[in-house]
């Protein structure tokens, strides 16, 4: 029956997916989520995206249904911050339990679709034991590393690798060992092997090491990219737009929060620019840094720097690329972050440390340089390698190497393969 099934599919119609994200436009992981959704739909797949709080204003995009679930939404936040005050940790990412229930999983299976598209779900979403109770195909595409972990989003320790017993718990943390409650709910409940995409080498070796998900099936997949939309411009147009001098190299930070997230390494920036003060090339050096506005004390890092805030629209973004000499990305850990695609994509170089899925995003000295991890100075000399480098023979690399990875088209030929062989498995 079920080769019988997918023979059909296959001869007469593409899969019905539902794509599962927590919102649909706010954050890095919905922006993905999204641009995933409406790539399948642009080649000819039927995604429709579920999310719990909708605010594109998109008719293929449908919110929580009936009081109840609305009502859940707002008591998952409250009960996960309360359990959330029962465990003390340094480790400053969110933690997400995932306890109460919703009514998803009954919706999600009453429907006509033949695979349930996951994202960022695990917070306040769906429940681990929703998620157990999901009974169509299951592709689940990681923007983080809570699937796999505990409770963490992000975790330096390795509990992953080896579970999360008494004994591995990491000294920085006291209290209510909530990571390991919750990663042994995951194991109950997460019977039925589900196929995970990465969107990075470096989430795919991980997921191979965990412990909860090493046997199942996992692929490499990017975040597609409308690279019609995100396009070059003239460096000149751009910087005449937003009232930038024309004759100063230009370096750009963004980050939700902007430098507030430790993760994202703004110290480190600032460090590498602390050693830039007394390079020829980098004299007349200014910063822009979009994700927040300027605070009451900014940081002195010897350089000018003009804060944007949260930019709300692709083609201010679009724009800021474009002006930009270099995408400046010093995170300490990152998946498969969307500016730097979307910075390549616009042709702009992206100067960051050789770790997690940032070398799937610099193709070193071609599309732009990857430093030591965390080294400061080599962070520095990345940003002079650009500035002396032959700058639009870069952008044109740049440019070259996003079109030829993050095009719908092909993003979107990855999933179908990917969807064809969940759906032969689940027979």
């Amino acid at each position: 029956m079920a080769t019988h099934y997918l023979w059909n599919l296959s001869v007469n119609r593409e899969p019905r997916v539902i794509t599962l994200n927590h919102t649909d436009i706010s954050g890095g992981a919905a922006r993905a989520a999204y641009r995933i959704h409406h790539c399948l739909r642009s080649q000819g797949i039927d995604s429709r995206m579920w999310v719990n709080k909708a605010l594109a204003g998109d008719w293929t995009v449908n919110g929580p249904v009936g009081k109840f679930e609305k009502a859940v939404k707002i008591l998952r936040t409250q009960v996960g911050g309360q359990i959330r005050h029962m465990l003390k940790t340094d480790n400053p990412v969110l933690h997400s339990p995932a306890l109460l229930p919703s009514r998803w999983p009954k919706r999600i299976n009453e429907s006509n679709a033949d695979i349930v598209h996951l994202h960022w779900v695990g917070s306040e979403m769906l429940s681990i034991a929703d998620i157990g109770r999901i009974t169509k195909p299951v592709v689940w595409t990681l923007h983080d590393m809570w699937a796999f972990c505990g409770a963490e989003h992000y975790t330096e320790d390795f509990r992953w690798r080896d579970g999360y017993r008494r004994d591995n718990r990491p000294a920085y943390e006291s209290g209510f060992d909530l990571s390991r409650w919750t990663w042994q709910r995951k194991r109950k409940h997460w019977q039925c092997p589900m196929h995970i995409v990465a969107l990075c080498d470096w989430m795919r070796k991980c997921v191979k090491e965990s412990l909860l998900f090493r046997d199942w099936p996992c692929h490499v997949i990017p975040n597609p990219l409308d690279t019609d939309r995100w396009s070059p411009l003239d460096q000149r147009l751009a910087r005449d737009l937003l009232h930038l001098p024309q004759d100063v190299p230009f370096l750009l930070f963004g980050a939700i929060g902007g430098d507030r997230d430790p993760r994202k390494g703004f110290d480190l920036l600032a460090g590498a620019l602390s050693c830039l003060r007394s390079e020829a090339v980098a004299k007349r050096l200014e910063l822009m840094v979009f994700g927040q506005l300027e605070t009451e004390k900014p940081p002195e890092i010897g350089f000018p720097v003009h804060y944007t805030g949260h930019l709300h629209d692709d083609l201010s973004l679009r724009i800021l690329y474009c002006a930009a000499d270099a995408l400046v990305l010093p995170s300490r850990q990152d998946n498969l972050p969307n500016t730097g695609v979307e910075a390549q994509a616009c042709g702009t170089p992206v100067v960051a440390f050789n770790t997690c899925g940032l070398p799937d995003i610099v193709d070193h000295q071609t599309t732009g340089y990857l430093a030591r991890p965390f080294e400061a100075e080599d962070l520095a000399a990345g940003i002079i390698w650009i500035l002396q480098s032959d700058r639009t023979k870069l952008r044109e690399q740049s440019r070259k190497r996003a079109v030829e990875r993050y095009a719908c088209k092909t993003v979107a030929e990855q999933y179908r393969r990917v969807y064809a062989e969940a759906l032969e498995s689940a027979g």
